[in-house]
This record gives structure tokens, sequence and C-alpha cells, in this order.
């Protein structure tokens, strides 16, 4: 797409939020953004049933450089949230759609990063690196092999055929966005982005990569466990298969099953050769489940919900 003599786009920085309060370290982090060429705004959509950001936003708003909205998008389904941004974009006029989650935290040359990258490679999407933040006392495993880190997964010629939202720009003057929405069905099991950026595209879009605008992301102890890890990639893995059932007959669901059945167990093979080094037995075990996830999702099995609605347990899903 990119920048055009008569155009003058405007950017929206989108952030989803449920009971989180790193988001006020989110918003403080978009205090110092160094200019970009065009008006930047931020928009925050509360996916709780109550408007519980509703005062932090506001108390945020109030000498926050940037122009700040408080949307409340009910409730306990990110899909909803994240489609009132996508709404309000559009009803405000506004071209470039920047969705950042709300325990990212962004360096002041991260925007003007991602807005040189979508001027220069002409596509109507792009993704950034998120780069995991570690806290004390986390396996020493976990820092060596990264499996939080998020960029992009290209194909054999090296395309990007999906993406993800905590990091990354869409431009709504791009034809092949118009009439996507994040599925609802999606909502509570995570993997709406993998789909919304599938179908995109899927439509002719085109998906661009600007490695120099990171967001920094904290995890939290919750999430810094094995068992997470193995829980989400079978979900990422259900949830691709889902995409790839979507243009299959029942013969290539069940060829694409048996793919997936191989690569599992070979996933399995390798980690048992790994066993005495975890960074290297760790990640075959979590490419074990998320294909794993896949042959469940082609059977027919039913996806799993990894975000619910209790307190301090509940986390936007982080897509793919």
């Amino acid at each position: 797409m990119g920048t055009t003599p008569n155009a003058a786009p405007s950017v929206v920085i989108a952030i989803c939020t449920f009971r989180r309060p790193e988001l006020a370290q989110t918003l403080a982090s978009l205090r110092d953004l160094e200019p970009c060429g065009m008006p930047v705004t931020i928009a925050v959509a509360d996916n709780d049933a109550a408007p519980t950001a509703q005062d932090l936003v506001t108390r945020i708003a109030a000498d926050h450089p940037l122009p700040l909205t408080y949307l409340h998008a009910p409730s306990a389904n990110i899909s909803i949230a994240r489609n009132a941004l996508m709404d309000h974009a559009q009803l405000s006029g506004i071209r470039l759609l920047v969705f950042v989650d709300d325990d990212q935290i962004a360096n002041p040359a991260w925007l003007r990063g991602l807005i040189q990258a979508w001027s220069a490679q002409s596509v109507g999407a792009i993704l950034g690196p998120v780069v995991a933040a570690y806290p004390e006392g986390v396996p020493d495993w976990m820092v060596r092999a990264r499996p939080h880190d998020t960029l992009p997964v290209t194909d054999a010629g090296g395309r990007i055929r999906t993406g993800y939202t905590g990091n990354s720009l869409m431009d709504l003057a791009d034809p092949a966005w118009q009439g996507l929405r994040f599925d609802l069905a999606r909502g509570r099991s995570g993997g709406e982005d993998t789909a919304l950026f599938a179908d995109y595209a899927a439509a002719g879009g085109r998906i661009g990569f600007a490695a120099d605008a990171i967001l920094h992301e904290t995890i939290p102890a919750d999430r810094a466990k094995l068992s997470w890890l193995l829980r989400r990639r079978y979900r990422m893995g259900q949830t691709h298969a889902s995409i790839l059932a979507r243009r299959a007959g029942m013969g290539g669901r069940f060829g694409a099953a048996g793919l997936a059945s191989a690569k599992a167990l070979a996933c399995g093979v390798m980690a048992l050769g790994r066993a005495a080094d975890p960074a290297g037995r760790n990640p075959q075990l979590m490419r074990a489940a998320l294909h794993a996830g896949a042959v469940a999702q082609l059977l027919g099995a039913q996806q799993i919900e990894l975000y619910g609605t209790t307190p301090g347990l509940t986390h936007n899903p982080k897509g793919n």
C-alpha cells in the first residue's frame, strides 16, 4: 500500500484489555514515541463485563501526550474487543490500525519502524517481533530457548501467510481487509488473529515484516511453565488445522491428519534424543503438541479454551 502524495493517513494504536494493571505501563511506554509523520491516537477496548479499566484509562488520558479513547466492549471474548477497535478505526476515518497487547512495552522508535516498513514494502499489513522479558526465577532452558518470543511464520517460499495482533499494523484501505472481522467463535480459545490474517492473505493481502519494530512483553509466572506452553501449542495446532479444514475435503483432512501424526511422532523421537538438554528437548515437545493439536482438530475434537474469566488467570489471547 504505502503513502501517496495526496494521502494523509492517521494511526490508531489499539489495545484490548481485561483486568490487567500492566496496561498502565503499556500506556506509559507510548508517551515518548518518536514522530512517524502522521497523526497518532490510542484506543483501549475493555473486554470486561463491567467497565473496570475506565477509571485507569481516564486518569492516564488526562495528561497523556496522545489522544486516548476508552471503549467498553464486553465481555470475556477477545474478538469482541478487537472488532470494536476495527470499527472505531473505520468509523473515525483512520487508515492504519496498530495492535498492541496490554502487557507490552514500546521503545520510542517502535511505531516509526512499523510505519517506515509499511511505506517501503507496499503491503497491507506489517508484523513486528515481540521479545519476551522473563522474570527472575524462570527455568534456564526457557531463557535459552525463548519459546515466548513471537516472530512471523513463513512458507517454503519465504512468504508470510498469517500473523498475530501483538505487534501488527493493518492498512484498512487495502481492499483485502474489507468485510473481515475477528471470529467470535475463537474469542475464548485464541487463534482469532491467526485466522483473520489467514483470511486476509487468502483474499490477496500481502504481509510484511519490520525487524526493528520490537515490542517487549513481560511473561507472568503462570505462563512461564512448560505445561502452559504445551497447551498453547496444542491450541495453535488446532487453529492452523481448522483453517486448513475450511479449504480441504474429507480426503484432504485425513491426509493432513496422517502427516501431522507423523510429524508429532518425529518430534517426540527428537525430544527423547535430547532428553538431557531441556533447551533442546522442550521445544521439540512443544512442536509435538502443536502437531497433536492439528491431528485432534482434523479428527473432530473440540477446541480447548485457554482464556476464561477467572481474575488473575485470564489474559488476552496471544494469537497464532
